[in-house]
Order: structure tokens, then C-alpha cells, then sequence
């Protein structure tokens, strides 16, 4: 059985995240949930003014979450940090004076997520976890954290109906369109394993961070750690405009950011393509709306936009196997 972790404290984490003295405008605590991206996307598009730009959903367990492609990712009681966080970026009364939101920047919300994370394992714990294409954190070449990003489209005014000031606006002051409906928003879930043992994880890639640093981290300390950190990115990415290859206030872009955490670039990879073609080449840089380029053993370079992506050697280095 897993080691239990202490318990969510409610009140400290809501107290350190929800403002003034957080980012956050909302923090929901809950013992269990299907899915905390589910659950957060339908209050979102159900009322919108119930949940705002930087609204975060808790979950000390997880029992239908979903992974990409529709995989199933349960979490027992207390082992694993699971939150959702909703961002509405073209949300003006949330972001005055910044520039308008690109629609390619929503896609790099997940990556910001991942930077965030691995900035905030590296502060707590000392452990330098690193991002894998396109939305896993790797701690010492194994699956430490899942990401996962689903636009939500808020739901549309029954036919005839009046549409008041304030939802033509918005829920939150966003510029409405089709009939009084506001811009859609975006979730980005996150899964982190905490104190899984390796019988208990799903599969032999997956690992947790007492498993890799000999402790099971609290997740009422790191848990805002990664989403004070997160907040911080995405307010510093909104005012560039959603731009990923713009600097960001604090330096480098998110691209940058991305690219010098991302593992996956100088590896040779297998990429497993929609309709089950298979791409085989090395990793050779982040594209300008988060794909990957792939350059194969003849030289042609290939853009991966959608997919899954095995490690199976650090370019340059013989005898490699499917590590990641």
C-alpha cells in the first residue's frame, strides 16, 4: 500500500493561493473526484461566472482521470498531487492593457504548466526533472508527471433568449461572440506521483518522487510552489501576447524555457503518429507552435503535431533501448 501523505490542508492552501495574497481568484479542495479536468471544464462552461481566469481545482484522489488518448489514470488516496487550473487568457478584465491573445498561444499552456512544475520540484527538492514531448515531466528518464489541456467552449444561450450586459460581455468581462457566448478557455490538469512505490505505479516508465529521491515531498508545500510558479508564467505569457518565441519578463520565452528542459531534443525517438504510422528519426528542435521536428536517417525533416513519442537513445550513442 501506498504511504499515506498528510493531509490536504484546505484552509493554508486556499489561504496561500486565493488572493490578495495568491494569484488565484478560486480554489476548490476535494477529498475525490472523477477527474478534476472534467469536473472544472463543465462548471466552466456551465458558469463561467463561477469560475474565473486562475480558478484550480484539487483533488487528494483521482478515480476516472483521463490521459491523453483517452487513458485511464486513477490515484489512490494521498499519493499523487492532482489539480486542474483554468486559464481564460483573452479574459480582459483578468489581463488590462495586454495585447491581444494569439490563438496558437493556447496550445503552449500545457508547456508552460510543465515548465512551471519542473521549476518547482527543482526549488523544493533538489531533484531536476526534465519535459518529454509532448506533455510528460521525466525524473531520471522515467514518467514522474502527466499533463493534459482541453480547450472548453462555454455553453451557448438557449435560442431566443435575452442576453444580459454582463454575459455579452462575458462571464468575466471577455469580449462575447456567437450570440453572447464569451472566448473559450482553456484547463490544464496535472498529475504528479508522489509516494507510489514501483509495484503500484502502471507502468515500468512511471515513477514518483519518493521512489527517485528517497522522500515523499508535501504536497501542501509544493503544491503551491508549482502553481504560484505557474500563475507567474502564464501572467508574464498573456502580456506578451501568447507569443511563445517573445521574451518573457523574467528573460528567456517559453520557447526557450521549453527547449532547454525539453529531453526529447538530441534523442532518437519513435514517433507513434494518429492512424498508427510510425515515424523513426532524431529530435532536432521545438517548432514555433510547440511540434516537434524530427530529422530522419536519410535527412528529410518531419513535423510531428500530434502523437506519442518514445526515447530510445541520446543521439550519437550506440546500443540504445526504449527508456521513456
Amino acid at each position: 500500500m501506498s504511504r499515506t501523505l498528510p493531509t490536504l490542508d484546505e484552509r493554508a492552501l486556499t489561504a496561500a493561493l486565493v488572493r490578495p495574497r495568491g494569484p488565484f481568484r478560486r480554489v476548490d479542495v476535494v477529498a475525490e473526484t472523477g477527474s478534476t479536468n472534467a469536473d472544472l471544464a463543465a462548471g466552466a462552461a456551465r458558469d463561467p461566472r463561477a469560475w474565473p481566469d486562475l480558478s484550480v481545482l484539487v483533488a487528494n484522489s483521482q478515480v476516472a482521470g483521463k490521459g491523453r488518448l483517452d487513458r485511464v489514470w486513477e490515484v489512490p488516496a494521498g499519493a499523487a498531487m492532482i489539480s486542474s487550473v483554468l486559464f481564460r487568457p483573452t479574459d480582459a478584465s483578468a489581463h488590462p492593457g495586454a495585447p491581444a491573445f494569439a490563438p496558437a498561444g493556447h496550445a503552449w499552456l500545457s508547456v508552460v504548466a510543465g515548465i512551471a512544475l519542473c521549476q518547482a520540484v527543482a526549488a523544493e527538492t533538489g531533484a531536476e526533472p526534465v519535459l518529454k514531448w509532448p506533455n510528460d515531466v521525466l525524473l531520471h528518464g522515467r514518467k514522474l508527471a502527466g499533463i493534459l489541456a482541453q480547450l472548453v467552449a462555454p455553453s451557448a444561450p438557449a435560442p431566443g433568449a435575452a442576453v444580459s450586459g454582463a454575459a455579452a460581455r462575458g462571464a468575466t468581462g471577455t469580449p462575447a461572440h456567437d450570440g453572447g457566448r464569451p472566448d473559450p478557455a482553456v484547463v490544464v490538469g496535472m498529475g504528479v506521483n508522489i509516494s507510489q512505490q514501483r509495484a503500484e505505479l502502471p507502468v515500468d516508465r512511471a515513477t514518483s518522487l519518493e521512489l527517485e529521491t528517497g522522500a515523499a515531498a508535501d504536497r501542501n508545500t509544493l503544491l503551491p510552489a508549482y502553481l504560484c510558479r505557474l500563475a507567474a508564467l502564464y501572467r508574464d505569457f498573456v502580456a506578451v501576447g501568447g507569443d511563445a518565441l517573445q521574451p518573457l519578463a523574467g528573460g528567456g520565452s517559453v520557447h526557450a524555457l521549453a527547449s532547454g528542459l525539453m529531453s526529447t531534443l538530441g534523442t532518437e525517438v519513435r514517433a507513434e503518429l494518429p492512424g498508427g504510422t510510425m515515424l523513426f528519426g532524431t529530435a532536432v528542435r521545438l517548432g514555433p507552435e510547440g511540434d516537434l521536428e524530427l530529422r530522419d536517417a536519410g535527412g528529410t525533416v518531419h513535423t510531428v503535431r500530434a502523437g506519442d513519442v518514445v526515447h530510445l537513445r541520446r543521439a550519437g550513442h550506440g546500443g540504445g533501448v526504449d527508456y521513456a
